[in-house]
């Protein structure tokens, strides 16, 4: 049975479906609906939960041994499986076959994971279990109904935007809603709301409020830098430090980033294609086009040199170097914009 998004409360209500699988890449809908999901089954008495990240190499045998190993004192159980690939191997579609064919009545499963193809759809394992399981296909939010979301969030949050506010907002959220989601959080503690009251919320606001925030954004720094855009990623880590936003905290974004760039492009140095290696690594749709610039630059022994690069940076802000952290920062941020430089290791040997 194969049901969209908002449609999963009512059929939560009506059918109770061994196996429940969430297909996506909104990060922020998947998550919200597997919320949902356990808050069902967890009303049910299904109190334990053990979750599984089905990566390669997974043992589908750790999955099955959990209804294989049953006791008649067992605690009713939901078994989520976390893939990071929406295309299962021979192994992974028979696990999910012979769990559906026995379906213990004391466990129940949740699947998550990024949007499922027309070619897994039409497989022919899968059709043969559309009738014992409910896949919940969960599509981004369009700009066309952005808006509409966007109101309907912002009234829960106890906000009332006009349609200056809400042009806005849409225009610099769109494609990215734990980012609208961030930014509405945002609004409502700034807005200081009375409480029980609603707040109105004109396009001066948000134009004041956001553009406020938005030197403290440090994903902005990150999406400079990815992008190539030396210019902007300078002006944004200088007004990050103008703020007085400690070097840490950048440094951790940017180490984050490299990582997940190194991890990529490994995948593809393994014969992986770049979509499939993004897929793997839960790159969002939305940072997709941002990420494969920076793939574009940069390879692996680059990226590991700058994880080195790093590590000098986190000595330095720590005392133990005599580096200017935010000198270093500034170089960080050009070399992987993709910037030339001299070998700065040996520069700054000590």
């Amino acid at each position: 049975m194969k049901i969209r998004g908002d449609q999963l409360s009512s059929t939560l209500a009506r059918q109770s479906a061994p196996l429940y699988w969430l297909a996506g890449d909104e990060i922020l809908l998947l998550r919200e609906a597997a919320d949902e999901v356990r808050r069902h089954w967890r009303q049910a008495g299904f109190t334990e939960r053990e979750v599984f990240h089905v990566e390669q190499g997974f043992d589908w045998n750790d999955f099955l041994y959990q209804f294989d190993a049953t006791s008649l004192f067992a605690e009713q159980k939901l078994l989520e499986l976390r893939l990071y690939s929406a295309k299962l191997d021979a192994k992974g579609r028979e696990a999910i076959t012979a769990w559906l064919d026995k379906a213990p009545e004391d466990y129940r499963v949740l699947i998550s994971g990024p949007r499922i193809d027309s070619s897994v759809l039409s497989a022919k394992w899968f059709k043969n279990l559309d009738d014992k399981l409910v896949l919940v296909q969960i599509w981004p939010i369009d700009r066309a109904r952005l808006p509409a979301w966007l109101r309907q969030r912002l009234a829960a949050a106890g906000i009332q935007p006009d349609d200056d506010a809400l042009q806005i907002l849409t225009d610099r959220v769109e494609g990215n809603l734990l980012a609208a989601e961030q930014e509405i959080e945002k609004l409502a503690l700034l807005a200081d709301a009375e409480p029980g009251a609603n707040k109105r919320l004109t396009g001066n606001d948000v134009l004041r409020l956001v553009s406020d925030s938005s030197r403290y954004d440090l994903g902005k720094l990150a999406d400079a830098a990815l992008k190539g855009d030396a210019e902007r990623a300078q002006r944004v880590l200088g007004g990050l430090r103008a703020e007085g936003v400690f070097p840490l905290l950048i440094l951790a974004v940017l180490t984050r980033e490299l990582r997940q760039l190194l991890t990529i492009l490994d995948q593809i140095d393994q014969g992986h294609e770049i979509g499939q290696a993004m897929s793997a690594a839960r790159i969002w749709q939305s940072r997709k086009p941002i990420v494969s610039q920076a793939l574009k630059r940069l390879t692996a022994d680059k990226t590991q040199q700058m994880l080195e690069h790093c590590k000098l940076i986190d000595h330095s802000v720590k005392g133990l170097h005599r580096a200017n952290p935010w000198d270093e920062l500034s170089l960080l941020v050009l070399r992987i914009c993709g910037e030339r430089f001299c070998d700065y290791a040996s520069l700054r040997a000590e």
